[in-house]
């Protein structure tokens, strides 16, 4: 039997700001946006910064229009970033949405949502629209959304499509080989189960089969098979963590290719929603960080995908929950930002898959330090 690949976390440079709730997105350089959230004392940001793995180091870029906490973020297929949601300054859900430049640097208003909408999914489909689906309307107290839209990139507009059976926020959203779209778990009041699927070419949801358990926050994972991997959340909105997983699974036969259903797969060691989850190659899928309902969680974990599997990895040089988590082209894992017990946090960190360590990894850890297993 193979052993789990082991691997190790090294700090990297630090962010110009604090931030929690913000949103991380690669670009087609190889860097990567960090846009948003709130700072140390609570402030919404509209600043923005960009991650380069050459040398380490964060450097301000061009600012939102308005500040945002918890929106969602897509890289179109022009490599332009579309900032979608998330509340303001006041607490109120937004509708303006924003697109980012890489190539000079600056943000630009879009189309508004329809909806203002908190907390939202946000999905590229095949044809390069994005779906839009969910949320919170108002504030964080407001009223779930069943509604969906979409984002035609050519207009720049907005358009209603058909809306969800059921309202939702803190869900998932995961692009289906076969161009549908899979929204699992969830928030409206009480802790979501009823998973649905996005057709997008009947602009309809539908039921799919339910998950084992609610879950509230939980991760999923496209894995190469073509089965979702769900993980972790918590199965009340009191909290009760979860350390189950399951793989929704679609029909091999033809005829039923449009069936899927989950199936349990391994537990995790430490119970947490919050974290963050990355596919590293074929093989394995990083669990990182979250909240236990206690605390923060410094702890990782790899699921080895053939064996269905996690087995514990290195932790964290900082416990974190609410951060970012972006795959870079070495095959690394920036993880950024997110909040300790203490609030939000600026340190960033580098996960690097069975402890082989890059040039630049290299000399992170002779400057910084690592922890290894």
């Amino acid at each position: 039997m193979a052993a789990t690949p082991k691997g190790l976390f090294i700090s990297t440079g630090a962010m110009t700001t604090a931030r929690s709730l913000h949103t991380a997105t690669s670009l087609a350089t190889g860097t990567v946006l960090i846009a948003g959230g709130y700072d140390r004392s609570m402030a919404t940001l509209a600043t923005a910064e960009i991650y380069d793995p050459v040398t380490g180091a964060f450097t301000a870029t061009g600012s939102m229009a308005t500040g945002r906490v918890a929106a969602e973020a897509a890289r179109l297929a022009n490599g332009q970033i579309l900032m979608v949601g998330g509340q303001d300054s006041s607490g109120k859900a937004i509708a303006l949405a924003e697109l980012y430049d890489p190539i000079t640097g600056t943000f630009r208003a879009t189309g508004s949502l329809q909806t203002a909408r908190l907390n939202p999914t946000v999905t590229l489909l095949g044809n390069g629209d994005v779906l839009v689906a969910g949320g919170y309307e108002g504030t964080s107290s407001g009223t779930p959304l069943a509604t969906a839209e979409i984002y035609d990139p050519q207009s720049g507009l907005f358009t209603a499509t058909g809306s969800m059976g059921t309202g939702r926020r803190n869900a998932t959203a995961t692009r289906l080989p076969d161009g549908r779209v899979l929204v699992a778990g969830g928030y409206n009041g009480k802790a979501v189960n009823s998973p649905e699927v996005f057709d997008p070419r009947a602009d309809s949801f539908e039921p799919a089969m339910a998950m084992s358990t609610p879950r509230r926050y939980p991760t999923a994972s496209l894995l190469p098979s073509g089965a979702v991997l769900v993980v972790g959340g918590f199965a009340t909105s009191d909290g009760n963590p979860l350390s189950s997983s399951e793989r929704y699974v679609q029909s091999g036969w033809p005829w039923l290719n449009n069936s899927g259903r989950f199936v349990q797969t391994g537990s995790m060691h430490t119970a947490r929603g919050r974290h963050t989850a990355s596919l590293l190659g074929h093989n394995s899928v990083l669990i990182a960080g979250g909240f236990d309902g206690q605390a923060p969680l410094a702890s990782a974990e790899l699921y080895t995908i053939n064996l269905q599997t996690f087995s514990e990895t290195a932790s964290l040089q900082t416990a974190r929950y609410r951060h970012t988590a972006t795959l870079l082209s070495d095959g690394t894992v920036l993880i950024a930002g997110g909040a300790d017990a203490n609030g939000a946090l600026a340190s960033a960190e580098l996960f690097q898959p069975g402890g082989r360590l890059t040039g630049l990894s290299t000399a992170l850890l002779a400057g910084l330090g690592a922890r290894l297993v």
